[in-house]
């Protein structure tokens, strides 16, 4: 599936923490993290050769159904969600990498030596116009959260959600009503912002860079004139530490986990997968199938990745559909659909109330300004 606000990364490209000063003196939770993927490798390619380890079948059917009567069994308490661009698509956020009307393909106007390089992190300190150019065009605060985010806070609400992994950076989810101890935004988001001097790191909120973008301003910082960025994570820099450590906390004890709206080709986030017990069931809601064992290991019967169609197959699942036309359809066998299209509802109106009263507050000012500042002899400009 195309990916769209989470941060595009390159396949095969490791991210490595955020340039956050803490972050920066915590290299040893990344590579201690990164030693650890390589051992749980190992650890599941020595237990799979001497048929060890167990592989109970949780779910009495694999289908969605069979998620469902599981989720209403009262046996699952820590679900965790992985989740993409694809849950934010529906809201109208462009896709970057679709080939006519992805970001990537509609980047000539910026000049760029290649499309990627709006997110090259030394790019940007040298040349920061074409992206916050592009940033008031994807800007949090102008799009409405999704059927699917509101899925994912219901969950949260009945007291089965443990974690929510986001690649998005649109902060979508925050909207929808999850706090940051229930989101992992391991691409890192627009939500604060921080002077890239290693010297400042002064931190601004989302107020103040929504002024300066929207004001044509390059966003300096106020203490020592830097740059300041969005904290995003750009290619060349590190995914938060607290993606690493929580990692380590959440997969082993989660007991059901949802895949929606991802390819699940970047890593380090792809890998997440693997890392639930091999009881656990997954659940991928996508409009294709992703995060497959390799062919080979496959055969082999090694490796952590998806398996939805072999002889061996007893715990993934995928629906194929629009990641908000799963939810809907999970929510209608968990007997939730009501309450889901009541919440989105309610929320949508509330959200659309506030903006109306934030455009007759600028109006306004606007009105309260414009006389005072017209020069004597000329009408002020409506």
């Amino acid at each position: 599936m195309s990916e769209s606000s989470e941060l595009p990364a390159k396949e095969e490209e490791q991210e490595e923490a955020p340039a956050d000063p803490e972050v920066q003196s915590d290299d040893s939770s990344e590579d201690e993290a990164a030693g650890d993927t390589e051992m749980d490798f190992l650890r599941s390619l020595f237990s799979s050769a001497m048929g060890l380890g167990s592989t109970e079948k949780v779910l009495d059917e694999l289908s969605l159904e069979g998620v469902a009567r599981y989720i209403n069994s009262g046996k699952c308490k820590n679900i965790v969600c992985m989740v993409g661009a694809g849950i934010s698509t529906s809201a109208g956020i462009p896709d970057f990498r679709s080939p006519d009307t992805g970001l990537y393909a509609n980047l000539q106007k910026y000049n760029l030596p290649y499309p990627e390089a709006i997110f090259q992190i030394d790019y940007f300190k040298k040349h920061p116009e074409p992206f916050f150019a592009l940033a008031r065009e994807l800007y949090p605060g102008q799009f409405k959260p999704t059927i699917c985010h509101y899925f994912i806070k219901m969950l949260k609400d009945k007291g089965l959600l443990r974690r929510c992994y986001t690649q998005n950076i649109d902060t979508l989810e925050r909207v929808a009503g999850l706090e940051g101890e229930d989101l992992i935004e391991a691409h890192g988001t627009f939500y604060t912002s921080h002077c890239v001097s290693f010297c400042c790191r002064k931190e601004y909120n989302l107020d103040w860079m929504k002024e300066k973008i929207f004001s044509d301003a390059i966003p300096k910082c106020e203490k020592c004139s830097s740059l300041v960025k969005p904290d995003i994570v750009f290619f060349g820099e590190n995914l938060p530490a607290r993606f690493f450590t929580s990692m380590k906390m959440d997969f082993p004890r989660c007991d059901l986990l949802i895949v929606m709206g991802t390819s699940l080709q970047v890593q380090p986030f792809a890998g997440l997968v693997s890392r639930v017990s091999k009881s656990c069931p997954r659940l991928l809601i996508n409009m294709e199938k992703a995060g497959q064992a390799d062919p080979m290991l496959g055969l082999l019967g090694f490796g952590g990745g998806m398996d939805f169609d072999s002889d061996k197959a007893y715990r993934d699942v995928a629906h194929i559909n629009t990641c908000d036309d799963g939810c809907l359809a999970l929510a209608d066998l968990l007997g939730w659909k009501s309450e889901l299209e009541e919440l989105v509802k309610k929320e949508h109106t509330r959200i659309d109330s506030q903006d109306k009263e934030k455009a007759g507050e600028s109006k306004g000012a606007a009105a309260k300004v414009a006389p005072a500042s017209a020069e004597p002899g000329f009408k002020a400009e409506e």
